[in-house]
């Protein structure tokens, strides 16, 4: 039987809640499959900062360190809990961040999809979704301005200042954009490379590097947009999309444009890959305010547990079944109060209901 070592970080928020219906599923794969998960709990995030002093902990590196992959749950604080946290062991600043720069997770991908069968999700006119929105962000995500170097103090005329450097290499820029052409040429051939080449030099190297790269994927289709022009063509037509790559906050803001898209960032799971190891979250944040109430969806912590059976174990026929359980709960009208859309046509459930009618469907499904 294969065993596959799993680092579990719950994190703050909802993180813990919606971590325990991804525990659950996990469990049911390893009844399906010849599989065993050797699950491992540890401290991530601001809880972990007020556990141990460090929001990212010796005792959860060497967890980290130890997996084969890390299913990550959400982090942060409300702005009025943040202020309990020095600045440089914030959630993200302490604890993401340095977990990305460890593993050198350059390559996040963040599926967008809405089938037709969910469009009411979206805040899009039926004529926009058309028959559904699937598309795939490629972000580079451990370089860029969120990475470069930092400095600030009073300058010579008393004035507060900061420094921020947007840096990139060509080494970084070529593996992600390899990544992105390698998912389109499997997909449907087409690349959107969304960058600012008319007012940023980093643009100009990464589009250089692309049209170097390019060469060795003569049956993939560039297409080149301004990442305003995206954001604009992102909200009037999504279906012209299907595999966008950016540099590192340019994906961040659109994804979450994304998110706006699909009617929440709750439906919008998430792959953080790295050369040796990967970790798997949802894209939205720790929902502070609904936290230990049973009323978040678990549908894209779910969704980031079918991304690792597929991307980091290899099952993929699993991780398809997954979605498609995930998928027809909501069709069968079912939804937590977080993402309920349809008044009285919609059945509201739990966040452990929802994940226990994923298990149902699940179980239903022909093992691979």
């Amino acid at each position: 039987m294969t065993t596959h070592k799993v680092a579990l970080l719950a994190g703050d928020g909802i993180g813990p809640e919606i971590m325990d219906e991804a525990i659950k599923v996990l469990h049911l794969v390893e009844e399906r499959n010849e599989i065993q998960f050797e699950l491992t709990p540890a401290l991530f995030g601001a809880a972990a900062y007020f556990e141990t002093g460090k929001s990212f902990p010796e005792e959860t590196i060497a967890a980290c360190d130890a997996a084969d992959a890390i299913l990550k749950g959400t982090i942060g604080l409300s702005h009025e809990e943040s202020k309990k946290i020095p600045p440089d062991e914030g959630p993200e600043r302490g604890a993401l961040l340095p977990m990305r720069k460890r593993y050198d997770t350059y390559a996040n991908f963040r599926p967008v999809y809405l089938p037709h069968s969910l469009a009411h999700f979206s805040p899009l006119r039926p004529e926009v979704i058309g028959q559904g929105i699937d598309l795939m962000i490629i972000r580079e995500l451990v370089g860029g301005l969120y990475f470069g170097t930092k400095t600030e103090g009073i300058d010579d005329a008393g004035r507060r200042y900061v420094h921020e450097m947007l840096e990139y290499n060509e080494e970084q820029i070529q593996r992600v954009l390899k990544v992105a052409f390698d998912l389109a040429r499997k997909r449907k051939k087409v690349l959107h490379n969304i960058h600012k080449d008319n007012v940023l030099k980093s643009s100009l190297l990464w589009n250089t590097i692309l049209d170097e790269v390019r060469v060795d994927y003569p049956e993939v289709s560039v297409k080149h947009v301004l990442v305003d022009a995206a954001a604009t063509n992102l909200c009037l037509d999504p279906t012209q999309f299907d595999v966008m790559v950016m540099e590192n906050m340019f994906g961040d803001i659109l994804s979450d444009q994304c998110g706006g898209i699909l009617g929440s960032l709750g439906l919008m799971p998430s792959a953080c890959v790295g050369p040796t190891k990967s970790y798997y979250e949802p894209s939205h944040g720790s929902a502070p305010d609904i936290a230990g109430q049973g009323i978040a969806n678990p549908y894209s912590m779910i969704g980031s547990v079918a991304m690792m059976l597929e991307m980091s174990f290899g099952m993929a026929d699993e991780a398809a079944n997954l979605w498609q359980a995930m998928q027809s709960v909501f069709t069968d009208g079912y939804s937590t109060p977080d993402l309920a859309r349809r008044g009285d046509a919609e059945h509201i459930i739990t966040t452990a209901d929802f994940g226990d009618k994923v298990l149902s469907k699940l179980a239903t499904l022909p093992t691979p």
